[in-house]
C-alpha cells in the first residue's frame, strides 16, 4: 500500500459522521491497514459477492486496538467515500437511533418526523440502492452480539461495512479479520512515538515483552511514564515485583498478568499523586462500560451517605482536576461534546477485582447511591426522560436493583415507570419481575415497595397483552393494599382503576362500568374531581360507556376529561393529554362526527410527535384512529397510507402479538378492503384473527368483532355460505356476551342479513333487516347515521323479494333523513345515493 498517496488525498467525504478523532500515536498496523484496503475496495478476496463485499469483521481481546485501527482505516482511506458514518453498537437499544440519524444526509425525512424506527429502515434501504451516494463506510464499533444489530446492516448494495467486537462469532456472517497484540516492531514504534523520545532498542524490547505487546497496556505505561518521568528500567522492576503476586494466586485470565501489573501501577503512581483521582477511578469502575454521563456527580453531590466520594462531590474544581488527571493517565476516556466519561470495560474489571470485597460492595453501594441520587424524580415528566435515558444502561451493570437502600428502590421504581412510559414494555416488564423477585424475598409481598411495584408491574403486563396475568396480580395486590394501605389511600384505588382495565379485557365491560363508577365517587370523595387519579378514573369511565354502545355519555365523560387534563399544572403529564385525546377522537368518531373526529385525531396525532415521539405507542394510535377518521370521512388514499405506515412502524416497536399491533392489523384489514384489495384484506384478517384468539380468548367481544370482519371479507370474495356460517356464529356470541342491543351485535346482524341476500334468501334477509332496524332506532334513534345506514340495506332486501312498493317509500324516507341530518357529501348519504349496500366493520378500541 502506498501510504502516501492516500495521505495526500485529504479530501473529506460529504457526509462524514460521528467518527472519533484521529489517534495522533497510532503506530503499526500496516498488513492490517493494507488487507483492509483492499477487501473494502473490492479486489481479489472472497468477501466478493455479486461485487458487493459483505461486512468486514475485526475481531479479538478487548485492549487490543481494534476501534484504533478502524478509525485510522476511516481517517486514512476517507476519500474513497462519500459518507463514513460510525455506529457505537456496544448498546444494541441505541443502534436504530444512530443509523437513523444518517437519513437527513442521505435527503431522507429525519427521525422526527418518521420515527427511529422508520428511519432507519429507509436509510438502509437508500445504502443498498446506492442513493443518493454509493460509495459509502458503515462502522460498528463494538458489536460483541451479531444478532443484536444483523438487521440494521445493508443487505448487499455498493457500499461497505466494517464491524469491531470480541465475539468470534461473526466469521459466519462476514469476513472475519482476527486482530492481535502488536508485532514486536510496531510495539517498539508506538513506545517511540507515545513517549516522545528515543528509547534504547533493548530496553523498549524489555518492556514490550513484559506487557505482551498488548497495546492499551503499552499505552498506558507510556502515559504513567511521560507523567512520572518514571524510567523505563523502574517501571520494568515494578512490573515483576507486581506480577509475583498475581502469578502466585493462579487466577485464569486471556489476559497477560503483566496487563493488571501495568494497570496497577498506573493506579499506585494516580494513588500517589493524587489520590482523590484514584478514589474517581475505582468509583467508575462500578457502573457501566457505556460513557457516564458527568452529571451524575453534579446532580449526586449531596450523597452524604457516599463516605469515600463525598469531599470530592461537594468540590467540582477538585472533581474537575481528578477526572483531568485519569485522562492524562489514559485511565478514562473523557467527551467534551456529550460530557461523559468512559473507562475500557477491560480497566473496570481489573479494579473491581483489585479490591477486597468489602470495599466491592462498600464502592457498589456508593454508586448505587449516586445514582439514586442523580436520578429524576418523575418518570411521567417527559422533560426528564433524556436524563432517565442516560442512566438506564449503568442500572444493570452497577446491580442497583440488589440495592436495598430506600433512594435505590425508589429509583427502581422509577426506572420501571420510565420504560412503560416511554414504550418500552418488554424492559419494564424484565426489571419489574427481577425487582420483584428479590424485594419480595427481602422484603415480604406486603412491604409497601413490594405492593408500588406491583401494581406498575401489573400495567406493564397489561399493556403487553398478558391479561390473565395482570387481572390475577392486581386482584391480590388490590387485597393487600386495601390491608396495607386501606381502602381509600391514593395507591390502592390506582390498583381499584386498574382492575377495571383488567374487566374490560375480559369483556365484561358491564362490570368494568360498575367497578369504575364505585372508584370514581371513591377518588372525588377523598381527593376532589380534578385530582389526577380522579381525572385518570373518569377517562377510563368514559371507556366503560363506549364499550357499551353509550357513545354520547363517552363523548361527555370523555371531553371533559380532555378539557381538565389539558388544563392541569400539577400531576397530569403529555401522556396523560394524549390518552384522553386519542380516545375523545374515537368516540366523536363512533357518534357519526366524520369530519370533527378528523380534525380531532389530526391534533392529537401532531401533539404526540412533538410531546412524545413519533414511535411512541400512543402516537401510534393516535396515527391508527386518524386512518380510521379518514376513512369513515370517505378519505380512502390518505387512510389507507397512513395505516400501512402506523402497522408497519407498530409491529417493529411492540411486536405482531401486541393488542395494539393486532388493532392496527385489523384496521389495515378493513381499509384494504375498502379499497378493493380483497385478498390481501382477507389474508391479513385470517392471521390476525388467529392472534386474537389467543391473546383474547375464543369467546371475547374482541374475537367476535374480527370474526364478522373475516365474514364480510368471506361473501366479498364469493364465498357468502362461509360468510353466513361466520356471522351467525359471531352474532349468537355477542348476543350471549352484550346482548341485542349492542353495536358489536349489530354489526354481525347487519352483514349477517348481507350474507342471507347473497345467498338469494330474501326473504330471511329481511327478517334479519327489519328486526336490525327496529333494534337500531329504539337503541340510537330512527335518524341516526347507523340506523339509516340499516334501513338502506332493509329497502335493497325488499325490493329483491319483489316488494316494490314499500322499497320505494323506504327509499325515499330515508334518503330525505340522510339529507335532513347529514351533510350533502357525508360517506352514507353518498352510499344510498349510489343504492349500495352497507356492511359494517369492527375496528377493535383501546381497552
Amino acid at each position: 500500500m502506498d501510504e502516501r498517496a492516500n495521505e495526500r488525498a485529504t479530501k473529506m467525504p460529504p457526509v462524514w459522521g460521528r467518527v472519533p478523532p484521529r489517534n495522533r500515536n497510532f503506530t503499526g498496523r500496516e498488513a492490517l491497514l493494507s488487507r483492509l484496503g483492499k477487501s473494502m475496495a473490492g479486489g481479489a478476496t472472497t468477501a466478493v459477492v455479486a461485487h458487493s463485499p459483505v461486512p468486514q469483521a475485526l475481531h479479538g481481546l478487548g485492549g487490543v486496538g481494534k476501534t484504533q485501527l478502524v478509525t485510522e482505516y476511516a481517517w486514512r482511506f476517507r476519500s474513497s467515500y462519500d459518507v463514513v458514518w460510525w455506529i457505537a453498537s456496544d448498546q444494541p437499544a441505541l443502534v436504530p437511533a444512530t443509523l437513523a440519524a444518517l437519513a437527513p444526509e442521505l435527503g431522507l425525512p429525519s427521525a422526527n418526523v418518521v420515527g427511529i424506527d422508520e428511519a432507519a429502515v429507509a436509510v438502509r434501504k437508500a445504502l443498498q440502492q446506492g442513493t443518493p451516494y454509493d460509495k459509502w463506510l458503515l462502522i460498528f464499533d463494538n458489536a460483541d452480539e451479531p444478532e443484536s444489530i444483523k438487521d440494521f446492516i445493508p443487505d448487499g448494495g455498493p457500499g461497505r461495512v466494517l464491524i469491531t467486537s470480541r465475539n468470534n462469532r461473526w466469521t459466519t456472517t462476514s469476513e472475519s479479520v482476527a486482530v492481535d497484540v502488536f508485532e514486536r516492531d510496531e510495539s517498539l514504534a508506538f513506545l517511540r512515538k507515545r513517549l516522545e523520545r528515543e528509547l534504547p532498542r533493548d530496553e523498549a524490547h524489555r518492556l514490550a515483552e513484559a506487557l505482551g505487546d498488548l497495546p492499551l497496556a503499552l499505552e498506558q505505561a507510556a502515559a504513567l511514564q511521560l507523567m512520572t518521568g518514571m524510567p523505563t528500567e523502574e517501571y520494568i522492576e515494578a512490573l515483576e515485583e507486581q506480577t509475583r503476586p498475581l502469578l502466585a494466586l493462579g487466577k485464569a485470565t486471556e489476559y497477560p498478568h503483566s496487563m493488571t501489573a501495568a494497570w496497577q501501577l498506573s493506579v499506585q503512581a494516580i494513588e500517589e499523586r493524587m489520590p482523590e483521582a484514584a478514589t474517581v477511578l475505582r468509583c467508575l469502575a462500578f457502573f457501566g462500560p457505556d460513557p457516564i454521563p458527568r452529571d451524575v456527580f453534579r446532580r449526586g453531590n449531596k450523597v452524604s451517605e457516599a463516605t469515600s466520594m463525598a469531599p470530592i462531590l461537594a468540590d467540582p474544581l477538585l472533581l474537575n482536576k481528578a477526572i483531568g488527571e485519569l485522562n492524562r493517565f489514559a485511565l478514562i476516556k473523557v467527551e467534551p461534546s456529550t460530557r461523559t466519561i468512559t473507562v475500557h470495560r477491560l480497566i473496570q474489571s481489573l479494579l473491581r477485582d483489585s479490591v477486597s470485597a468489602d470495599q466491592r460492595e462498600s464502592l457498589r453501594h456508593e454508586v448505587h447511591l449516586l445514582l439514586a441520587g442523580s436520578a429524576p424524580t418523575s418518570p411521567e415528566d417527559t422533560a426528564k426522560w433524556p436524563a432517565f435515558g442516560e442512566l438506564l444502561p449503568h442500572v444493570e451493570p452497577s446491580g442497583l436493583s440488589s440495592c436495598y437502600a430506600e433512594p435505590s428502590r425508589r429509583t427502581c421504581l422509577d426506572v420501571v415507570r420510565y420504560l412503560y412510559r416511554v414504550g418500552d414494555y418488554r424492559a419494564a416488564r424484565n426489571l419489574g419481575e427481577a425487582l420483584r423477585a428479590a424485594w419480595t424475598a427481602q422484603l415480604g409481598v406486603a412491604d409497601p415497595h413490594v405492593l408500588r411495584l406491583r401494581r406498575h408491574l401489573a400495567n406493564t403486563l397489561w399493556q403487553l397483552g398478558e391479561f390473565t396475568e395482570s387481572r390475577l396480580m392486581n386482584e391480590e395486590t388490590l387485597e393487600l393494599m386495601q390491608e396495607t394501605f386501606g381502602a381509600d389511600h391514593e395507591e390502592t384505588l390506582a390498583v381499584a382503576n386498574s382492575y377495571g382495565s383488567n374487566l374490560r379485557a375480559l369483556g365484561e365491560f358491564e362490570r368494568a362500568r360498575s367497578r369504575d363508577d364505585e372508584s370514581l365517587l371513591a377518588y372525588e370523595s377523598k381527593f376532589g374531581p380534578t385530582h389526577p387519579g380522579a381525572l385518570r378514573m373518569l377517562h377510563n369511565l368514559g371507556l366503560d360507556h363506549a364499550l357499551l354502545s353509550d357513545h354520547l355519555k363517552a363523548r361527555d365523560l370523555l371531553k371533559l376529561t380532555y378539557l381538565e387534563m389539558s388544563s392541569a399544572t400539577k400531576g397530569i403529564s403529555p401522556w396523560d393529554v394524549q390518552n384522553a385525546w386519542n380516545c375523545l377522537a374515537l368516540v366523536v368518531r363512533l357518534c357519526g362526527d366524520f369530519e370533527e373526529a378528523c380534525d380531532l385525531a389530526e391534533d392529537a396525532y401532531a401533539y404526540g410527535l412533538r410531546e412524545l415521539s413519533p414511535e411512541h405507542p400512543l402516537t401510534l394510535k393516535a396515527s391508527k384512529e386518524l386512518s380510521i377518521a379518514k376513512r369513515a370521512a370517505g378519505d380512502l388514499s390518505t387512510s389507507l397510507e397512513l395505516i400501512q405506515d402506523t402497522y408497519s412502524r407498530i409491529e417493529k416497536v411492540l411486536g405482531p402479538n401486541n393488542p395494539d399491533t393486532m388493532a392496527s392489523a385489523m384496521a389495515l384489514s378493513n381499509t384494504l378492503r375498502e379499497a378493493g384489495r380483497l385478498d390481501e384484506a382477507f389474508v391479513l384478517a385470517k392471521e390476525t384473527m388467529t392472534r386474537y384468539r389467543t391473546v383474547y380468548g375464543n369467546q371475547h367481544p374482541y374475537t367476535y368483532g374480527c370474526q364478522s370482519n373475516l365474514a364480510l371479507l368471506y361473501r366479498l370474495r364469493g364465498n357468502a355460505a362461509r360468510a353466513l356460517e361466520e356471522d351467525t356464529d359471531a352474532y349468537k356470541g355477542l348476543l350471549d356476551r352484550l346482548g341485542p342491543k349492542h353495536i358489536y351485535t349489530f354489526t354481525a346482524a347487519v352483514n349477517r342479513g348481507g350474507d342471507l341476500a347473497a345467498l338469494g334468501d330474501f326473504a330471511a334477509a329481511c327478517r334479519q333487516d327489519h328486526e336490525t332496524v327496529e333494534l337500531l332506532a329504539s337503541s340510537f334513534g330512527e335518524r341516526h347515521y347507523l340506523t339509516l345506514s340499516a334501513t338502506v340495506n332493509l329497502a335493497l332486501d325488499l325490493r329483491a323479494s319483489g316488494r316494490e312498493e314499500e322499497a320505494e317509500r323506504l327509499t325515499g324516507e330515508t334518503l330525505s333523513a340522510y339529507r335532513e341530518a347529514f351533510d350533502p357529501d357525508h360517506p352514507h348519504l353518498l352510499r344510498a345515493l349510489k343504492g349500495e349496500r352497507a356492511s359494517w366493520d369492527f375496528d377493535p378500541p383501546p381497552l
